[in-house]
């Protein structure tokens, strides 16, 4: 059994990266779980464009992400997806796929045994940057490297997760599009107790000597559009492997597939036996945790690799995985630190919650409300919300009745008709503090937002 990161760590200042100050948070004193409304028109839904104008101007948001080079996402960019200048778990997809070839090429196999070397080629060796590079080293005989790659150093500790890890704090401007121009970097490190031993690999899945790798993102659902650059990650990995000679002198092999999310589990546990069927060594994905936790027996027991680029539910950190099951997005005990730092920073002292139902909101909510009361700030809200709802004004009119000084919301693309109810009613972004997290956090909230969606 893994155990999970540590709660205590501490954010770092680094090269270009701001210093982080104390976050806090407190326990809320109330908690409710709202059911599907009636069909309601309200001005949710029925606001015009000019309202909308310049309304999400100030939202202000974490989500694991490094400072990428305009080269790199260039590349990204040349995958043949639109990406809408959204490159969110793009550079952790790249990563997660071009770790799985060094393994490979670690472990000699393309078999079961490659997971066996995946933390040790991100961690305590000789330093490299690039597929290339670290594939010389390995053939040239050096037995360990220490792959650093575009999402970070990555460092993973036993249980396949990072130790540390780049997080942006992004913000809105009055166009209701992310500026890159005004995201900060924070570095976040998992304390020393986080360290934990190597897990032991279990299976007896045969390789056949091509590696072939699968992909279970998503496409459609709630969260698609982190689908875009997260599949041209992969597919710029796989690209860069191959130009380099491939992988136990084969070309890398890729199977794209859809994951869809949680509200429709059929979409990835259709793909997933797909893929299986397929042969491949490895999937890289889910991107939603809870995708995750429904597939990942089927994918583990299989004797398969999976690596996801964006779980960050701390479930997964402690998950009975047979040793197989990677991410390196960081745990949300790690965004629920830097995002209470950067509200206590804002010297916002009260905040109200409105929370996905499902394993990633929760979990999230519950490690910001530690990292905020930290620092002495108070919850005195959280509503736990379904996000099949037809509208939310309900739960918007009982976080306006708390009047938090600020207002966290934890979803998925939920959160533009939760923003379109909030600035109907007064307390949306230019009224009071708004943040958002990962799930969120994406210039196609803007566009949902402006369109009504």
């Amino acid at each position: 059994m893994r155990r999970r990161l540590g709660s205590g760590l501490t954010v770092l200042a680094a090269a270009g990266l701001l210093a982080a100050g104390c976050g806090g948070g407190d326990e809320a004193t109330s908690t409710t779980t709202s059911g599907a409304a009636a069909p309601v028109t309200t001005g949710t839904t029925a606001a015009t464009g000019g309202a909308k104008a310049g309304a999400l101007e100030g939202l202000k948001g974490t989500t694991p992400l490094v400072n990428l080079g305009n080269d790199f996402k260039a590349k990204l960019d040349g995958q043949g997806l639109d990406l809408k200048q959204t490159y969110n778990y793009g550079a952790e997809s790249y990563d997660a796929a071009i770790v799985i070839g060094l393994a490979t090429l670690a472990a000699g196999t393309d078999s079961v045994d490659m997971a066996k070397q995946i933390n040790g080629v991100t961690r305590v060796g000789t330093k490299c940057k690039a597929f290339k590079e670290c594939a010389d080293l390995l053939k040239a005989g050096t037995k360990d490297i220490d792959y650093d790659g575009a999402s970070g150093p990555m460092e993973f500790s036993g249980n396949g997760e990072p130790t540390v890890a780049s997080y942006g704090v992004q913000v809105f401007t009055a166009a209701n599009r992310i500026e890159d121009a005004k995201t900060t970097y924070k570095t976040a490190t998992a304390p020393k107790d986080a360290d934990v031993p190597q897990a032991n690999v279990e299976g007896s899945r045969a390789g056949n000597g091509t590696l072939k790798i699968g992909t279970l993102l998503p496409v459609t659902g709630s969260l698609a559009f982190l689908g875009p650059p997260e599949v041209a990650g992969v597919r710029l990995a796989v690209k860069e492997m191959n130009a380099a000679g491939g992988v136990l002198g084969k070309n890398v092999e890729v199977a794209e597939g859809d994951s869809s999310d949680a509200q429709n589990a059929t979409v990835a546990t259709q793909t997933t036996d797909r893929l299986l069927g397929e042969g491949v060594d490895a999937i890289i994905g889910a991107a939603s945790s809870a995708v995750t936790l429904n597939v990942i027996d089927k994918i583990v027991g299989a004797g398969v690799v999976m690596f996801s680029p964006a779980n960050t539910s701390k479930r997964l950190s402690t998950y009975a995985d047979k040793g197989l099951y990677f991410r390196n997005a960081p745990s949300d005990i790690l965004q629920g630190q830097v995002l209470g730092e950067v509200i206590a920073d804002d010297n916002i002292t009260t905040i109200g919650l409105l929370v996905l139902n499902d394993a990633y909101g929760t979990g999230l909510a519950d490690d910001l409300t530690k990292s905020f009361s930290a620092s002495g700030g108070r919850v005195v809200e959280k509503i736990i919300y379904d996000p099949k709802a037809q509208t939310f004004d309900t739960e918007v009119d009982r976080i306006k009745a708390a009047n938090p000084a600020g207002i966290v919301i934890i979803g998925f693309d939920e959160t533009s008709r939760i923003l379109a109810s909030m600035v109907e009613k007064g307390i949306g972004p230019k009224a009071k503090k708004v943040y958002g997290v990962d799930g969120n956090m994406g210039n196609t909230l803007g566009e949902n937002f402006e369109a009504g969606k």
